[in-house]
């Protein structure tokens, strides 16, 4: 994996733990040698991720609506700063320039961005790890909730592991790196349907 995308909260919660962790995020990518692609922010969770990856030497790719950017909220620290029309160019772009993607604690936006990558997996738009970082079990009630939706029906069995869930940043990059694809909708036989 040269870069992933980071999906995570462009607010800074009042629990300091979770600045921390993405700063550390950030730092821990550019040590590995793997370039991050972010919504090209500087406040909140987003920028502590970039500020951990320029600190420790490494990629910062960052990709921002040119609303958000002409509110001067862009992150001009970034190695290279793309201005896209709106959020739909925003998350192909996260698509098109990252090897997989790699979320973290946040709110509605961070969420849209990891369902997306889930639901383009599970058609068959990409073949990369969506990965996910269940800090502090900030993420117990939505892997969960993933859960009753496979035991229900609603997700198929092969699309079940779609989600790479860990606590602990090595341990996700590691099954993240030996990710393999599933069959996707596009390929699947009528009958798997």
């Amino acid at each position: 994996m040269k870069r992933l995308a980071v999906y995570c909260g462009s607010a800074s919660p009042a629990d300091a733990r979770y600045v921390a962790l993405a700063q550390d995020v950030g730092a821990t990518l550019a040590q590995r040698g793997i370039g991050v692609v972010y919504g090209g922010g500087r406040r909140g969770l987003m920028g502590a991720v970039a500020d951990g990856a320029i600190a420790a030497g490494g990629e910062v790719i960052g990709v921002i609506p040119e609303a958000l950017a002409s509110a001067e909220i862009a992150n001009p620290h970034c190695t290279s700063l793309h201005v896209v029309s709106g959020m739909h160019a925003r998350k192909q772009a996260f698509t098109d320039l990252s090897d997989g993607f790699l979320t973290l604690p946040g709110g509605v936006g961070t969420m849209d961005e990891l369902w997306e990558a889930v639901s383009w997996a599970q058609l068959g738009y990409h073949a990369k790890p969506v990965g996910l970082l269940n800090a502090f079990g900030f993420f117990d009630h939505l892997l969960a909730f993933n859960r009753h939706m496979t035991e229900t029906g609603f997700i198929r069995p092969a699309h079940a592991g779609i989600i790479l869930a860990e606590p602990d940043l090595d341990l996700l990059l590691a099954r993240m790196a030996a990710h393999e694809p599933h069959v996707p909708i596009f390929a699947m036989k009528p009958a798997d349907l």
